[in-house]
C-alpha cells in the first residue's frame, strides 16, 4: 500500500504565499516557520502591498514579528500607500510591537504617501502610550500631512484629551510651558489653531510671560497663522510684557514679510517698549537692513530715542551692523546724534571696537572729538577698552591726542591706567605728552603706579616721563607705589632716579608711608636706599674735610 504524497507548501505558488500571509496575520508561528523552511519569500505581499510583517504587526503577534525580523524581514518595507509596519502597529496601538520595531531600527519619522507618520497614526487613534514611546524615541511632532494636519491637530479634532496633553507636555518639556494656541502659532499649525479658535478660543490669550500667539507667530515669521489670528480678531498692537508689540518682535528677528503683514493690518510703526525702543531700534540693533529699510520707507521716525537717548544709529553701531548703519545714514540719520550722556554713535563704535562702523561714521563726517558728558572723546573710550585699531583710525581722522576729560584725563592717562601697552606705545610714538597733569595734578605715571602697571611705567620712563612728578598733595609715583606695597615698581622708580626722601604735603616720605601701611618689603627697600644715600653723603663729607685739611 502506497502513502499519498502531498505537495510541499512552497510548491503551491501563490496559494503558498497567501497561506503564509494568512498564518502571519493569525499569529500561527509554527505555520509561518514551516513556510519559511520551504523557501517562501519573507517579503512577499498581497495586492495592497501588505507583507507578513505588516499583518503580524497589525494584530500584535509579537513572536511572529520577532521571528520575521530575526530572519531578515525588511523593517521599513512599505505598502502601496507608503505605510510601514511601524505605521500599522502605531495605528493599531500595539505597544510591544511598536517597541520591538523601533529597537530593531524602524524609521520613526517615515511618512506615507499622504504624509502620515507613525506618531500621527497613534495620535489619531488615541493611543497615548504609543505616542509617549514614539516621542521619547525621536518622533517629530511638527511633521504634517499633505492637508496640513499635525499629530496635535488631529488629536484636537478627535477630542483625544490624553494625547493632546502628552503632545503639549513634550513640546514644552524643559522650557516655559506654552498654551496650545501658542504652540500652534510656533509651528504654523493652522489646522490646530483653527480648531482651537473654532471653540471660541481667545486669539489674544497670553502665556505666563505675557505674550500672545501673534507675538509667537511674529517671532517665527509664520504668516499663515498670523493671518488666521488677525482674521479672528487678534490685536495687532497688543502690548505684552514691557510693552512689546508683535511688530517689535518681527523687526527684532528680521521677519520682513511678517513686518509687512503687520503694517498692512494696522501695526503702529511708532510703538515704544518700556525702555523706549521702537521697531526701528529693534531692527537696527539686530542688523536686519531689509527691515530697517522697509520701516524707514513706511515712515518710521529715524531720530526717535530710547529713555537713555539711544537713536537707531547708536543701535546699529553697537552691533557692528555696517549695512544697517549705512541705510540709516542714507535716510539722513544725524551722524552726531547724542544720548542723555552725550554719547554719539562713534563713541559706541569705539567702545565696542567696531572698526567698520567707526570708519563709515568718520567718512560721513562724524566728529572725532565729540565730548560725552564726562568729557570722554571716542579716543578716550577706545583707549579704555583697548581698541588699538579704533585708536589708529581715530588719530588718522583728526582725533586730538591731548584731549582732556572733565577731570583732566588724556587718552594716555586712560591707556596707562588700564595697562593697554600697545596703545600707550602708539600714543607716545604719535607725540603724546607723558607729563600732562590731571585736575588733581596726576600724570600718566601716577595713574600707572596706582594701577600697579609695572610694564607701562617702564615704557613711560623710557619715553621721558618725569619720575618725580608731583600731584596736588605733592605725591610722587614713588609715594603711591610705597602705599600699595609694589616692590617692583618701587625698585623701577628708584633705578630711574626717584628722590627717595621727597615729602608729600603732610611731610610723609615713601618710608613713612610704607611703615604706616605695613608694607615691610618696601620699607626695607626704601630704608636701604636711604642708608646708601646717607653713607654716600658721609663719604663725600669726609673727602672734602680731608681736602680742606690738606690745603690748611
Amino acid at each position: 500500500m502506497f502513502k499519498r504524497k502531498f505537495p510541499s507548501l512552497s510548491s503551491l505558488g501563490s496559494d503558498g504565499n497567501t497561506s503564509f500571509l494568512r498564518a502571519a496575520r493569525a499569529g500561527h508561528l509554527d505555520k509561518v516557520l514551516d513556510h519559511l523552511k520551504n523557501n517562501v519569500d519573507i517579503n512577499t505581499s498581497n495586492a495592497n502591498g501588505l507583507n507578513a510583517l505588516h499583518l503580524a504587526s497589525k494584530d500584535g503577534h509579537l513572536e511572529v514579528v520577532t521571528e520575521l525580523l530575526k530572519r531578515g524581514a525588511n523593517v521599513d518595507s512599505a505598502t502601496k500607500k507608503g505605510n510601514t509596519a511601524l505605521h500599522i502597529a502605531s495605528l493599531a496601538g500595539q505597544e510591544d510591537v511598536v517597541r520591538l520595531l523601533v529597537e530593531t531600527g524602524a524609521s520613526v519619522n517615515v511618512q506615507s504617501q499622504n504624509g502620515f507618520t507613525p506618531l500621527y497614526m497613534a495620535a489619531q487613534e488615541n493611543h497615548d502610550n504609543v505616542v509617549k514611546f514614539l516621542l521619547s524615541n525621536g518622533a517629530n511632532q511638527s511633521l504634517a500631512t499633505e492637508d496640513g494636519f499635525t499629530p496635535l491637530a488631529v488629536a484636537m479634532q478627535q477630542g483625544h484629551d490624553k494625547v493632546v496633553a502628552v503632545l503639549l507636555e513634550n513640546d514644552t518639556r524643559g522650557k516655559v510651558r506654552l498654551p496650545a494656541l501658542h504652540i500652534a502659532a510656533k509651528k504654523d499649525d493652522c489646522k490646530a489653531a483653527a480648531l482651537l479658535l473654532q471653540n471660541e478660543h481667545n486669539p489674544d490669550v497670553t502665556s505666563k510671560s505675557g505674550f500672545t500667539p501673534l507675538h509667537i507667530a511674529s517671532h517665527y515669521g509664520n504668516q499663515g497663522i498670523a493671518n488666521l489670528l488677525l482674521n479672528k480678531g487678534a490685536d495687532v498692537n497688543y502690548s505684552a510684557k514691557h510693552n512689546i508689540t508683535p511688530l517689535h518682535v518681527a523687526a527684532k528677528w528680521g521677519k520682513s514679510n511678517m513686518v509687512g503683514l503687520l503694517l498692512e493690518k494696522g501695526a503702529n510703526i511708532e510703538s515704544k517698549t518700556r525702555d523706549g525702543l521702537t521697531p526701528l531700534h529693534c531692527a537696527a540693533r539686530s542688523g536686519h537692513e531689509q527691515v530697517v529699510d522697509m520701516l524707514l520707507e513706511r515712515g518710521a521716525p529715524i531720530s526717535c530715542k530710547t529713555k537713555n537717548g539711544l537713536a537707531p544709529l547708536h543701535m546699529s553701531s553697537q552691533g557692528d551692523h555696517v549695512d544697517a548703519a549705512r541705510i540709516l545714514l542714507y535716510h539722513r540719520a544725524p551722524v552726531d546724534e547724542v544720548t542723555v550722556d552725550y554719547l554719539t554713535a562713534l563713541h559706541v563704535a569705539a567702545h565696542c571696537g567696531h572698526v567698520r562702523v567707526a570708519k563709515l561714521l568718520l567718512d560721513r563726517k562724524a566728529d572725532s572729538n565729540a565730548r560725552a558728558l564726562n568729557g570722554f572723546t571716542p579716543l578716550h573710550i577706545a583707549c579704555k577698552k583697548n581698541r588699538i585699531k579704533v585708536v589708529e583710525l581715530l588719530l588718522k581722522h583728526g582725533a586730538s591726542i591731548e584731549a582732556t576729560t572733565e577731570s583732566g584725563l588724556t587718552p594716555l592717562h586712560v591707556a596707562s591706567f588700564m595697562g593697554c601697552m600697545n596703545i600707550v606705545i602708539y600714543l607716545l610714538q604719535n607725540e603724546a605728552n607723558p607729563d600732562v597733569p590731571t585736575v588733581r595734578g596726576e600724570t600718566p605715571l601716577h595713574l600707572a603706579a596706582r594701577a600697579n602697571q609695572t610694564d607701562i611705567i617702564r615704557i613711560l620712563l623710557r619715553n621721558g616721563a618725569q619720575v618725580d612728578a608731583r600731584a596736588r598733595e605733592l605725591q610722587t609715583p614713588l609715594h603711591i607705589a610705597a602705599r600699595l606695597g609694589n616692590v617692583d615698581i618701587v625698585m623701577l622708580l628708584l633705578q630711574h632716579g626717584a628722590v627717595v626722601d621727597s615729602t608729600t604735603k603732610d611731610l610723609y616720605t615713601a618710608l613713612h608711608i610704607a611703615a604706616k601701611e605695613g608694607q615691610d618689603e618696601v620699607k626695607y627697600l626704601v630704608g636701604r636706599r636711604i642708608m646708601d644715600h646717607v653713607d654716600t653723603l658721609y663719604l663725600i663729607d669726609r673727602f672734602w674735610a680731608r681736602k680742606i685739611e690738606y690745603f690748611i
